[in-house]
């Protein structure tokens, strides 16, 4: 049985340390992306209490909803719209205290209060993003960026992409 544990009363850097080896264990035997990022959704939303966990896929200037773990999603979001589209055109990781004083905020849920997004990049373009969001103001710091941009490159490292863009 596949299972991942982290202890839930280590520190944020602690816990995303403790889950880094975990994950590339569980991405060892699996180059299917889509089944990766599924499974990588599961266990974000599962071990941080976080809202929504997803993905967007970058296809023909638009992204498109990939697996997430969450109340339903927008499922197409323009390429520099909202939080994700900056993130995504930009093709930098965009940290959101108050995603209600973000300009251009696009609203998929009322609940959603801050937002973390991390654009994966190659050839130059953004392949997809991971779009973390928190029903609290101000959840996510530099300890979320730099983990969950290491996240994303273990995932693309573990996964098959060469059939994206």
């Amino acid at each position: 049985m596949l299972e991942i544990n982290i202890d839930s009363s280590l520190k944020k850097a602690e816990r995303y340390q403790s889950l880094i080896p975990q994950l590339e264990s569980l991405f060892l035997d699996e180059k299917d992306l889509i089944a990766n990022m599924a499974n990588l959704c599961a266990v974000l939303k599962s071990e941080f209490s976080f809202f929504w966990v997803g993905f967007y896929f970058n296809r023909k200037e638009e992204l498109v909803l990939g697996p997430f773990q969450g109340p339903l999603a927008c499922t197409r979001i323009s390429l520099g719209k909202g939080v994700c589209g900056k993130a995504a055109s930009d093709k930098k990781t965009i940290v959101v205290d108050d995603v209600n004083a973000f300009p251009g905020h696009i609203a998929c849920s009322a609940e959603s209060n801050s937002e973390i997004v991390i654009p994966v990049v190659k050839n130059n373009s953004t392949i997809f993003v991971l779009d973390v969001d928190s029903e609290h103001l101000s959840n996510f710091d530099n300890t979320d960026k730099e983990y969950l941009e290491a996240i994303c490159a273990l995932l693309t490292k573990s996964s098959e992409t060469k059939h994206l863009l």
